[in-house]
């Protein structure tokens, strides 16, 4: 075959494979969109839940505050974009000055959470209430112990030698969710359109309320907003907890020096 023949195939050839690749990279770009989901929620008290229930005699009050409250999107079908940002595993849940920093920490299910003491004593961090059950024992400054969350639910956090110190690990089925701020506005970023079940939680709301309050919807386009979520709540009474021994705590733990 002539040698000017040649290289005029091997440059169609060329040309074929540049023009065919340069429409390829542009569809997967157009083929992964993703929404931003905007909402807010509204913590309704008193005798809410009769009104929820339709009773017209009930009587109820938006609460001022309405932050901490947990919004998430489950899939109910398989979605084609996946998250391009590498998958978080690890998270920290910080002792520091007798408390838990953030004081709700909300993770994938299976993810581990290191908790480190930066304080300048010994604590015990345990969890015997619901969610997963775990008892770190007692460790001193500068330490840090872990634990894998692999079962969804709320994790209630103690100290075994300072009561005041309080905290929740929710673990939950999914990597889409938001923390409503005081206001009670969310935000959730980076939703692939598709159809998805909305799920609600609330340290003060009863499970049954957050039962009723999920609902599907269907995520279309760059922006979407859902329409406000009443999240029915009750007093909390507050009360001393157990250690865990379940015993009283002991009084000198609560010296300053300790």
């Amino acid at each position: 075959m002539p040698m000017k023949l040649t290289v005029s195939i091997l440059l169609l050839l060329l040309a074929t494979l540049f023009v065919a690749a340069g429409p390829a990279q542009s569809t997967r770009a157009a083929d992964t969109p993703s929404a931003e989901i905007t909402g807010e929620v509204a913590l309704v008290e008193g005798s809410a839940q009769k009104n929820l229930q339709g009773n017209p005699q009930g009587k109820s009050a938006r609460a001022s505050d309405a932050s901490q409250v947990v919004i998430w999107l489950v899939p109910i079908e398989p979605i084609q974009h996946i998250r391009t940002t590498p998958e978080k595993t690890h998270y920290r849940l910080v002792q520091r000055n007798k408390r838990f920093e953030p004081s709700l920490l909300v993770i994938p299910v299976g993810s581990i959470v290191d908790f480190p003491n930066a304080d300048p004593w010994f604590h015990n961090v345990f969890s015997l209430y619901r969610g997963k059950r775990f008892d770190l024992g007692l460790y001193q400054a500068g330490a840090q112990r872990s634990v894998r969350f692999d079962r969804p639910g709320p994790s209630y956090l103690f100290c075994n030698i300072h009561p005041e110190m309080t905290g929740v690990v929710l673990a939950i089925d999914s990597d889409l969710f938001a923390i409503s701020d005081k206001a009670g506005h969310y935000s959730i970023s980076g939703v692939p359109p598709g159809k998805y079940l909305i799920r609600v939680w609330y340290e003060n709301a009863r499970p049954e309320s957050l039962q009723e309050l999920q609902r599907t919807t269907t995520i279309e386009g760059s922006n979407h907003a859902l329409s406000t979520i009443s999240v029915p709540v009750f007093t909390q009474v507050a009360t001393e907890h157990k250690n865990k021994y379940n015993q009283d705590y002991d009084p000198d733990t609560l010296r300053p020096d300790y």
